[in-house]
């Protein structure tokens, strides 16, 4: 396991709620001062298709400059799926918002709850939980529980625990693997969520869990700072840990779907490989998982344990979703609103938008924290539209499958450190490609080279490494096209005599033709200018384009020069 280069990712996390909160004010400040406010655009539902007009083929191929994220006119979002903000902002198709509250806003003494005070935490002034509950539409909480101004006076006193701290944003925090503090915890919700009633309104999205750390997100500085002062061992740990998240599950019972574990994969705590794949034993207890941090698009989540991502010995990714975790029910969140913003820059931000969603929705995430201005709505809303539109899909509901050819370095395992790998991966620490039902594969003829036409350094942080966007042929050295298979469900469940069309995003270099190629059928050429622009090329399949045979290839013409390609999608409609 490494340690973190370079800014405090950490802390970064934690910048993000700070941020939104801050752009959210703005934005009604903005609003307050403005004497004739302009109309705010029509509210869209949350079963809207797509906001856009589908690219098609025309008459076979059709050449597009640009990169083109179009869905055809049937395609609805993914049952269980959405974006998720502080406020809603039904013109951006944010429905759900937050609900925070602070422990010692709900019960500052022992017993019933409080609904009626208000609260604060992390710079943010709650409102009364009856008044948060009396807005309208669906909402996700957090209770922020372990900080020594969020929890109650009568816990500390009555546990009779030290506090640990600072953290990065000044505060100290209880010890929440304590026995008495974490009974208290698991009491109050229980007296929320269960007697309630909370936990099975249709109204509540999820919770996050379990209300630590900073920004109630449950990194390890604190554990470590336990650590550090001789109050905490593995083994005190682990054995409130080992029955944590089964505390919470068994608690929400039928509803425990709505639980969202903070933590992560290989979260740099203090106990070395013995706390790696804690994130995953979470999710094991009947969790789901959350990131906040896809906007390092390269960083940490190529092997992820708790998504059932893992490296191959070829360095490309593959993710496990027939794991309870990507059942449907349950979430899989990241937040992508941290571009110019949460303390990160980049004047590049529609690469840095479309990176974090690619690698959010390789994760099969069904739910992304957005805040609309910091994340570029209205700058690229062809983008987030087909974004909203992919979260929480399937191999069988999907209308694409999709390959991001690339290779990309994940700077945490640039060190020898042994990770899981046992020497296996081939490439470490490249990455090759995001894929999601469409692997791109190497075949004598058709081996993918990294290009150097669009390489990124050290976007927002060292972390981030280097990507070289794109993957390019070989003709001297007798690689003449890509080769590409099609998950068998994604191809098993689309229709008989569906309209499926492949589009491939290329740059528009040198000269000569490519085709695209399935069993016996060839495309009619795709014809390149030479202008040096990225282009997307839109190529109608024959009906029986992948019977047998769930592959197709793009192929140069003879005397071509080399082709790079950046991004190739499988459409049905």
């Amino acid at each position: 396991m490494t340690t973190i280069s370079g800014t405090n990712t950490t802390a970064m996390r934690g910048f993000r709620r700070a941020a939104a909160v801050i752009g959210i004010l703005s934005i009604s400040l903005t609003a307050c001062a403005t004497s004739a406010p302009e109309a705010e655009p029509a509210a869209g539902s949350a079963g809207e298709g797509p906001q856009f007009e589908f690219l098609d083929a025309g008459d076979g191929v059709a050449i597009r400059t640009g990169d083109d994220w179009s869905l055809p006119a049937g395609v609805t979002p993914a049952s269980n799926s959405g974006f998720f903000s502080e406020e809603a902002s039904t013109s951006d198709h944010v429905f759900t918002r937050s609900v925070d509250v602070s422990w010692r806003q709900i019960q500052p003494e022992a017993g019933e709850l409080d609904r009626t005070s208000s609260g604060e935490a992390q710079g943010m002034n709650f409102a009364s939980l009856d008044d948060q509950f009396a807005e309208p539409g669906p909402f996700w909480m957090r209770i922020f529980a372990s900080g020594e101004t969020w929890a109650p006076d009568w816990v500390v006193e009555d546990c009779g625990v030290s506090t640990y701290g600072p953290d990065y944003d000044g505060q100290r925090h209880l010890p929440i693997w304590n026995e008495c503090v974490w009974g208290h915890l698991m009491d109050t919700y229980e007296t929320l969520f269960v007697d309630g009633g909370l936990a099975a309104d249709p109204q509540l999205a999820f919770v996050y869990v379990p209300g630590a750390f900073t920004w109630a997100e449950f990194d390890y500085e604190m554990v470590t700072a336990a650590v550090d002062a001789g109050d905490l061992d593995l083994k005190t740990y682990l054995s409130w840990y080992d029955h944590a998240w089964a505390d919470l599950a068994d608690l929400f019972g039928d509803n425990a779907n709505k639980l969202v574990f903070t933590g992560e994969d290989y979260p740099w705590g203090p106990f070395g490989a013995d706390d790696d794949l804690l994130a995953k034993q979470a999710v094991e207890a009947g969790l789901g998982i959350r990131t906040g941090i896809t906007e390092l698009s390269n960083f940490h989540l190529s092997e992820a344990p708790a998504y059932g991502s893992r490296v191959l010995p070829n360095g490309h990714m593959v993710l496990d979703d027939t794991l309870p975790v990507h059942d449907g029910t349950r979430i899989v969140a990241t937040e992508n609103e941290c571009y110019n913003d949460c303390g990160y820059e980049t004047d590049d931000p529609y690469y840095a938008v479309r990176q974090s969603n690619l690698k959010a929705l390789q994760l099969h995430t069904n739910w992304i924290y957005v805040v609309p201005e910091p994340s570029y709505f209205a700058e690229y809303p062809e983008h987030w539209d087909w974004v909203r539109l992919s979260m929480g899909q399937t191999a069988e509901t999907s209308a694409d499958a999709w390959a991001a050819l690339r290779d990309a370095e994940d700077m945490y395992w640039a060190g020898d450190e042994a990770g899981p790998f046992d020497g296996e991966w081939e490439t470490r620490p490249w990455v090759r490609n995001l894929e999601r039902w469409l692997v791109q594969v190497d075949e004598p003829g058709s081996v993918a080279h990294r290009s150097d036409v669009d390489v990124h350094t050290e976007v927002f942080e060292p972390d981030n490494g280097t990507a070289h966007e794109g993957l390019t042929t070989d003709v001297a050295g007798g690689d003449t096209g890509f080769v590409f298979d099609v998950d068998s469900s994604f191809v098993a469940s689309t229709s008989e005599g569906a309209d499926v069309v492949v589009k491939v995003t290329y740059l528009d270099a040198g000269s000569g033709a490519f085709t695209l190629d399935a069993g016996d059928w060839s495309s009619p050429d795709v014809e390149r200018t030479g202008d040096g622009e990225w282009k997307t090329a839109t190529v109608a399949l024959p009906d029986d384009a992948f019977e047998g045979d769930a592959s197709f290839r793009i192929s140069l013409a003879d005397g071509a020069d080399d082709l790079t390609a950046r991004f190739v999608r499988v459409v049905r409609g």
